[in-house]
Formats: structure tokens, C-alpha cells, sequence
């Protein structure tokens, strides 16, 4: 008895330690992340302005606003495009990189750092940057087209609704991708070399070898670079707001930026609210269905 007496001490010993060290992360935890989510369900039943001290309780009014409203589906359209065109563009460019990476012989960790050097630029600098090239009378894309002789070709891209958007993908297509090359990179070095060389012993072509060995051995990464790409594009806001502000119009305008236009723009944090509520359940479905994605195919290999 003494003995199970000591071990059930040890045991009451370490579990308060324990709470003793997760206590202060918890509180810190409680006060920045969940008190204010809570909060932020009773603030959608609200038609606070976010500045005075009256707050006045209207029930489910904007979620009805939100579901009858086409600025939000405009929003929404407009996050879907972004999100399933970035996932596509970014993991296709992405493991090209990391493709052509690993074959280097000479200078790998040079052209792996060029390739990542954009990632590590802010949104905010790197929108300004690319603002300046898409600009329609002093940009980089129009001087060259006025030098060759093709100034007919000039497009407007940040004044056009119809160009905004593909100007928007391409900047962060070029952010993102160095990014994702290092899971992509990450995973082809992981690949035993014995495979591809008896793959080439009987005859296999590169695309052979891609396919068949490369690819598949590549799932994991490949499904890791698509859940966080998701996540990203559902999640984009400083390219827009430095390049186009959600314009021309509402061409540009998704989810995440409505939400910081309606709140702090308009003044209507319970209607923001409600939208940021929409967005939360949104990207809660995606990363649910990815990850249960990730795990039939850990159990598949």
C-alpha cells in the first residue's frame, strides 16, 4: 500500500506541475483567442457601428442581409476563383521549381534562395511592387510593350474588372510558390534514389519515372501544399487592399476583404461580424475535408 501511496503521489505531483506550466499559455490563450470569438457570435446579433457604447441586439437580421445580399456573392465568387486558381497554379509552378531544383548539380541552395526570396516580402511590399509594374502609363508591362512597338497590346490591369483579378493571381502565384517548392523539394529528396535508377535499368522514360514512382511517393507533400494553399487564397487580403482596394467596383472584393469593408469601412462590426462568422465556417469545412482527405491517404501508402 505504501508503494501504490507514493506512486499515486508522484502521479497528483506531476499533474500540478503540469497545470501549473500550460496555466499561464491558457490564460493568455482564453483572453486573445476565445473570449473574443465567443464575443464575436454575440456581436452578429448586433447592429453596432464598433465606435459608440449602444449596442442593440437585432437577432438574426444580418445573417439575412448576408444570404439576400449579391455584394456577398460577388464576394463569394470572387473567393472561389482566387482559391481553387491559386491551389492549381501555385502547386503546378511549385513542383516544377522543386523539380528543377533537385536536378541541379551546381548552385542548388543559390536558385533555392531565388525562388524562396519572395516569400519572405510582405504583402504589403510586394503589392506596392507589383502595382507599380501593372501601371497602365509608367508601369514595367506598358514600357516594354510601348519600346517593341505594341503599345495597341497595353492593358489596364488594376483599372479593368476584367484583368484586375488575373492581376491579383498572378502576384501572389509569384509569392506563394517558393514556398510550397520547399515541401515540394522537401519530398523529392525523400524519394530513395534506388528506385528511379532500377526504373531506369528497365527502360523507364522520365515521364515514366514521374508518374509511376515520383508522383505518387509525392502525395503527402502534394496534399499538405494544397491544404495550406486553400487556406491562404480563403484567407487573401493585403494584395488586394494595396493593389486594386477591392476595385474596380466590387471585382476584386472576396470574403476577407468585405468583412474589413463592411466592419471598419462602413462601420457595421455586427454585419462584419456575421460575415467573419460565414468565413470561420467556411474555411472550418475546408480544412476538415482536406485533413480527412490527408488521412485516407496515410492509410492508402
Amino acid at each position: 500500500m505504501p508503494v501504490a501511496s507514493n506512486g499515486a503521489a508522484r502521479k497528483r505531483k506531476r499533474f500540478s506541475y503540469s497545470v501549473l506550466f500550460i496555466l499561464p499559455a491558457f490564460i493568455l490563450y482564453t483572453l486573445f483567442v476565445i473570449y473574443p470569438t465567443l464575443n464575436s457570435v454575440n456581436l452578429s446579433f448586433t447592429s453596432w457601428d464598433g465606435v459608440s457604447d449602444h449596442i442593440r441586439y437585432i437577432g438574426f437580421d444580418n445573417f439575412v442581409e448576408m444570404f439576400q445580399s449579391e455584394r456577398v456573392y460577388n464576394a463569394l465568387k470572387n473567393t472561389l476563383i482566387l482559391s481553387i486558381t491559386l491551389v492549381v497554379l501555385e502547386n503546378i509552378l511549385a513542383l516544377i521549381l522543386a523539380i528543377l531544383v533537385d536536378q541541379v548539380r551546381w548552385c542548388k541552395s543559390l536558385f533555392r534562395s531565388i525562388f524562396y526570396f519572395p516569400v519572405l516580402l510582405s504583402g504589403i511590399v510586394m503589392g506596392f511592387v507589383w502595382t507599380i509594374i501593372f501601371n497602365f502609363n509608367f508601369g514595367v508591362i506598358s514600357q516594354v510593350l510601348d519600346k517593341v512597338g505594341l503599345s495597341d497590346w497595353k492593358i489596364d490591369w488594376l483599372g479593368d474588372p476584367d484583368y484586375a483579378l488575373l492581376a491579383i493571381i498572378i502576384t501572389t502565384v509569384w509569392k506563394g510558390s517558393g514556398y510550397y517548392m520547399i515541401i515540394y523539394l522537401a519530398g523529392l529528396q525523400g524519394i530513395p534514389p534506388e528506385l528511379n535508377e532500377a526504373a531506369s535499368i528497365d527502360g523507364a522514360s522520365r515521364w515514366q519515372k514521374f508518374r509511376h514512382i515520383t508522383f505518387p511517393l509525392l502525395a503527402s507533400a502534394m496534399t499538405v501544399s494544397v491544404m495550406l494553399s486553400m487556406i491562404g487564397a480563403l484567407k487573401i487580403f493585403d494584395q488586394i487592399a494595396v493593389m486594386t482596394d477591392g476595385g474596380p467596383g466590387f471585382a476584386t472584393e472576396t470574403l476577407t476583404y468585405i468583412v474589413y469593408k463592411v466592419g471598419f469601412g462602413e462601420l457595421r462590426q455586427g454585419y462584419g461580424t456575421a460575415l467573419s462568422l460565414m468565413l470561420f465556417v467556411l474555411i472550418l469545412m475546408v480544412s476538415l475535408i482536406q485533413v480527412k482527405f490527408l488521412r485516407k491517404r496515410e492509410v492508402q501508402m
